[in-house]
């Protein structure tokens, strides 16, 4: 027997062949950006581009509350004013300060607000999940927020809790898990 001989059980042993005890695999096609070129860009679904246009629109809510605190402020003076609650000019003082003091605390409150939705609206198109969980969680708080805010508030409240259906979406939630590259 010699060393070539395929009747030699002691000779080089040949890997099986398909088809003899192995089931035969496919034939692998190389696709996507691993495969020498780019991946096909993803469109963004409907529910994305309607919860970054609610994150929009509570972020101007935000800045129109701000401003109508703001012009408000004299309001407040006047009002204590003319409270004639039998005060001393000096108690109607502090009155009048504390009441300005709490309008612009609300009004800065929403600055801050929509400087915060600012950075989700501007990351929304890249961001990946962690973008839509703090969408989530600033429409959470925008709900709250609107509250306070009446009579402007029952708007952001309305487009708070559109922004978070949307956002919870399963396309929206996907578009968000997508690869990056």
């Amino acid at each position: 027997m010699s060393f070539g001989d395929p009747n030699n059980p002691y000779g080089q042993q040949q890997p099986p062949q398909p088809g003899y005890g192995y089931p035969q695999a496919p034939p692998v096609q190389p696709y996507g950006a691993g495969a020498g070129y780019p991946a096909p860009p993803m469109e963004m679904p409907g529910g994305a581009k309607a919860g970054r246009i609610f994150v929009w629109v509570v972020i101007a809510l935000q800045l129109v509350f701000a401003v109508y605190a703001f012009t408000q402020m004299g309001a407040v003076e006047e009002a204590v004013n003319q409270s004639g609650t039998g005060l001393s000019s000096t108690e109607t003082e502090i009155a009048s300060d504390i009441g300005k003091g709490i309008v612009a605390v609300f009004a800065v409150f929403a600055l801050i607000f929509a400087a915060l939705g600012l950075i989700i609206a501007l990351k929304w198109a890249k961001g990946g999940s962690s973008v839509r969980t703090c969408a989530i969680v600033w429409g959470s708080f925008a709900i709250v927020g609107g509250i306070f805010q009446m009579p402007i508030g029952i708007a952001t409240i309305v487009f708070a809790i559109l922004l978070i259906v949307f956002a919870a979406k399963g396309d929206t939630a996907a578009w968000f898990k997508r690869p990056r590259h």
